[in-house]
């Protein structure tokens, strides 16, 4: 079996990997079903709305949590595409830079688009009277998405230095940052500002794991040792849980990120490649594949604006006499379909209207493109993406991040070089000008 790539073929553009889209598609549904079974807002008699997060309150998810925390998934996935794309982009002279900006512009434009609807939606609603505690719970709640896309934007757009490490050392790069990942978590407790450094460490390191399964190491290994890390793994994760140095709660582990969320990825890591020619024999049927391809390329628009479109849904639900069972009752649960399938239509016209923004183009060497602009977006996001992720998001910063995610796709605008006339043409004009007798030694190709 050889490693997880993209298979090229000359003169188009890499064939993609359906053990890796069907992984995707699969974790990001989990995704969508978790949240709808979490978001249950309640009025309270004295008109004050609190929210309640039913299913991380059940006893018997906390055991559950650790097969459905799909989010180290994405890292790894993202791990092998993007170090995939990135040896790409060098091999047709791409830089650093040229490798940012692509990365910047894919996730921006969707996340420009849900930001000012938000900001929008949220100011008339207050305009229109509804109370500014409501506003600010469903601006917080909406928005929580957006914390994943800056640590995740943070792994991706520093795959180019990390590529560097792992190109000369990929055991020692992976093993020096969980080692920083325990650093840290030996830390938080005297210095519990230090945790959110593993939104960079920790997602860093599981992103590593997606550079090794890329360059063939996870491949190289046996099935029953494949089955046999995914196991230790677990029971490391056991120990250090009932020993309470970590939560039992995979969703109190999850922000800030710490070691059981890399014990996590470790496994997942394992049992992917283990499970690799079912997810591309599952991935490669032809309808399979269909469904792949349409929600692939719609994959983040999806992302970003099911939580609002939750938000939005149940506060308006709020506002009227419709019945709103008790969460966590037998009714309650029985509600969960209808909730799925009224986001599902919600999300339709959303995907029509906003669905393209995602424009998944491979990155190429931008013409006239400054590096120093790449390291401008690159600032100018992540000011609000690590303000809201560290205080919360509120209905300012959300209108501060969409002013400043669309600065940063302005500085990111393609900047062409002016036209030049072709040798051809220009040594063609110069011989017309000589057969008239107004050529001169400045005439011909400079």
């Amino acid at each position: 079996m050889g490693p997880l790539e993209l298979r090229v073929q000359p003169g188009a553009e890499p064939v993609r990997d359906p053990a890796i889209d069907l992984v995707r598609c699969i974790s990001l549904a989990l995704v969508v079903v978790g949240h709808a079974m979490m978001v249950s807002p309640v009025l309270h008699p004295d008109g004050t709305v609190t929210t309640q997060n039913t299913l991380g309150d059940q006893d018997w998810f906390e055991p559950v949590i650790w097969v459905f925390m799909v989010m180290p998934l994405f890292f790894v996935t993202g791990g092998i595409t993007g170090l995939q794309s990135w040896r790409r982009l060098v091999a047709r002279g791409g830089t650093a830079a040229d490798f940012v900006r692509g990365r910047l512009r894919r996730f921006l434009r969707p996340a420009v688009a849900v930001l000012a609807a938000m900001f929008l939606g949220f100011w008339l609603a207050g305009l229109l009277g509804v109370h500014p505690q409501v506003v600010q719970l469903l601006a917080s709640g909406g928005a929580m998405p957006l914390w994943f896309l800056a640590a995740y934007l943070a792994a991706q757009l520093n795959i180019p230095l990390l590529s560097a490490l792992h190109s000369r050392s990929p055991w020692l790069t992976f093993l020096g940052l969980a080692t920083l990942v325990v650093a840290v978590d030996s830390c938080r407790g005297a210095v519990p500002e230090l945790a959110y450094l593993n939104l960079l460490f920790l997602w860093w390191a599981v992103q590593q794991l997606g550079f090794l399964m890329a360059d063939g190491h996870a491949a190289r290994l046996s099935r029953p040792a494949l089955a046999g890390i995914a196991l230790a793994a677990n029971l490391v994760m056991g120990a250090v849980t009932a020993l309470g140095i970590y939560s039992n709660n995979m969703l109190v582990n999850l922000n800030p990120p710490n070691l059981t969320l890399l014990l996590l990825g470790i496994s997942q890591a394992s049992l992917m490649q283990l499970a690799r020619p079912a997810l591309t024999a599952a991935g490669s049927a032809p309808r399979v594949r269909r469904l792949l391809l349409v929600t692939g390329s719609r994959s983040l628009t999806v992302y970003l604006w099911h939580l609002p479109l939750l938000g939005a849904m149940s506060g308006l639900l709020l506002l009227t006499p419709f019945p709103k069972p008790a969460a966590g009752t037998a009714e309650w649960w029985w509600a969960r379909p209808i909730v799925l399938l009224a986001l599902a239509i919600l999300l339709v016209p959303v995907l029509a209207a906003f669905g393209h923004l995602e424009q998944r183009t491979t990155a190429s060497p931008a013409t006239g493109f400054r590096p120093a602009a790449a390291a401008g977006a690159a600032v100018v996001v992540f000011f609000p993406a690590a303000a809201g992720a560290l205080t919360g998001l509120t209905l300012e910063l959300l209108g501060v991040g969409a002013v400043c995610f669309a600065l940063a796709l302005m500085l990111l605008r393609d900047r062409h070089a002016p036209r030049r006339r072709s040798g051809t043409l220009a040594a063609r004009d110069a011989h017309r000008k000589r057969r008239r007798g107004k050529g001169g030694i400045a005439s011909g190709v400079k």
